[in-house]
């Protein structure tokens, strides 16, 4: 595994590769040291033109000095397009995923340890870096609001409704990837494919018939922003109950389900998919709190002793007992 190497920059969390190439390295300090006021946000300073001007000529004078077998593990070289027009195609955050997948790919079949190699990957790594942070980029006197994060991801590939690529960004992704090969982007595909929905949510099936699973997401779509901002905090800190419910105990059922877990707030389609899971599955409020009651050694009578049914009342132990026998397995607590 390659050392890494801190460097001073206006983006704290890019991490510039001990063994990157040196001109590379110098542009990335540049980058970082003009990006004070860029921002996927900002109109006037967009940060994808900072990325154009600064970072292109770097990587296209980077890449001449390499063979040509290199090109297929650099997003978009071996089509001739620019860091920054690949990036803007792809979105923030699709971009990084594919750069990751071609860098597996080179470790598995092309490197051979030799100080070349050694340098590629540092450099690619250095460049993912970065635009992964692009990704979180404030402007330095930004006001977006806290869930800012969240609607950039979508506007960047994610289905609106779950964790799965939209069907234009999936296209894209394998398209740029080289798989399947003899592809054209036409116009007619472009329109075809959703740029909002994944295939199993787009609105229309393709014989025309309106989508059930588009118009179930439709109806739960704030409970779905409201689970999914549940876990991102939890996953934030996992040290206290940190859902922020406004609950205790739907609190501590999200403690206590993490724990059990290993996603980490980068895992975004993650996050996404398993908060669309919750939602389908109908993992109400008050069965989280039964679950975590449970789990607390509570019995079934007790548990609904403390809970009110619709009907404001104490819960019966049979409806108790209904309610928890419903409950998916990958949503009940371990021990």
């Amino acid at each position: 595994m390659e050392n890494k190497v801190k460097k001073k920059s206006a983006l704290p969390n890019v991490t510039i590769w001990e063994s990157c190439d040196a001109s590379i390295s110098i542009a990335i300090e540049e980058f970082s040291e003009q990006s004070a006021p860029y921002s996927t946000f900002s109109r006037r300073y967009p940060i994808l033109r900072l990325i154009k001007e600064v970072i292109d000529p770097a990587v296209v004078a980077y890449m001449k000095t390499l063979p040509g077998d290199y090109m297929g593990f650099v997003p978009g070289a071996g089509r001739e397009m620019r860091y920054s027009e690949v990036t803007r195609l792809l979105g923030f955050d699709i971009m990084v995923r594919v750069q990751r997948q071609l860098l597996r790919h080179f470790l598995k079949t092309r490197d051979k340890h030799t100080s070349r190699d050694k340098c590629f990957i540092a450099t690619l790594e250095s460049l993912a870096d970065l635009i992964f942070f692009c990704m979180y980029k404030q402007p330095k006197n930004s006001t977006a609001a806290a869930d800012i994060n969240l609607n950039t991801q979508r506007r960047q590939g994610f289905c609106e409704f779950c964790g799965n690529l939209t069907e234009l960004s999936s296209f894209i992704e394998t398209l740029m990837t080289g798989k399947p090969n003899n592809i054209e982007l036409t116009e007619e595909i472009k329109f075809e494919l959703s740029h909002k929905y994944c295939t199993e949510h787009r609105p229309q099936l393709m014989s025309g018939e309106w989508n059930p699973a588009y118009k179930q997401a439709k109806r739960s779509l704030t409970q779905f922003n409201v689970e999914l901002r549940r876990l991102s905090l939890q996953c934030a800190l996992r040290a206290i109950p940190n859902a922020q419910s406004g609950d205790q105990l739907v609190d501590a059922y999200f403690f206590q389900y993490m724990l059990s877990q290993t996603l980490s707030p980068s895992d975004k389609a993650e996050l996404r998919n398993l908060a669309r899971l919750m939602v389908d599955s109908k993992l109400s409020d008050n069965k989280k709190k039964m679950l975590v009651l449970q789990k607390f050694g509570f019995s079934q009578y007790e548990i609904g002793q403390k809970l009110l049914s619709r009907k404001q009342l104490p819960m019966t132990r049979q409806a108790v007992s209904k309610a928890l026998s419903a409950i998916r397995k990958p949503f009940l607590l371990s021990g």
